[in-house]
């Protein structure tokens, strides 16, 4: 999901206002991502106030933190970006149950979990992670490991002369 979208869902409307848009995009840029790049966000217990967001870069896991008004100064964003060899990633789990499903992933100790959509969406960020610590790309990670060549293999040329 991209940051343009994260916005229509955030809980409340002034968590992404121009004004607070502004800062966490000049940190993004700062830090090598995209003024709207792939991301999740993180909303916490309390979005009107403070939430997280990471977004992949080819370095590794951009995590910006974001507090919506600092008083007397405006909203403020701190960011880092995690190297891929030290970003910590947890397993990806998912129940299923009744026709719903429940996933539940970390990364970088965050617990993201969800149902349904959610759950998709949260599936979805966990493999684009995963690839990307392997140095794959999101389109390789949409591809099973183990597909093989729809071709037929070519038969070794017998040697001349038997």
């Amino acid at each position: 999901m991209r940051l343009s979208e994260w916005r229509a869902t955030a809980p409340y409307k002034d968590s992404v206002s121009p004004k607070v848009l502004s800062v966490v995009e000049s940190a993004l840029v700062a830090l090598g991502a995209d003024r709207d790049p792939q991301c999740w966000v993180v909303w916490g217990d309390d979005p009107s106030i403070r939430y997280m967001l990471f977004a992949p870069i080819a370095s590794g896991l951009v995590q910006v933190n974001v507090r919506v008004a600092v008083p007397g100064e405006g909203p403020r964003a701190g960011g880092k970006v995690v190297r891929w060899n030290r970003v910590q990633l947890g397993e990806l789990a998912v129940e299923i149950q009744g026709g719903h499903r429940l996933v539940t992933f970390q990364a970088e100790g965050q617990v993201l979990n969800g149902v349904d959509t959610a759950a998709d969406a949260i599936s979805a960020f966990a493999h684009a992670l995963f690839a990307a610590v392997d140095g794959r790309t999101d389109s390789d990670a949409a591809k099973p490991a183990n597909v093989t060549s729809a071709a037929p293999r070519a038969r070794p040329a017998a040697p001349k002369g038997s």
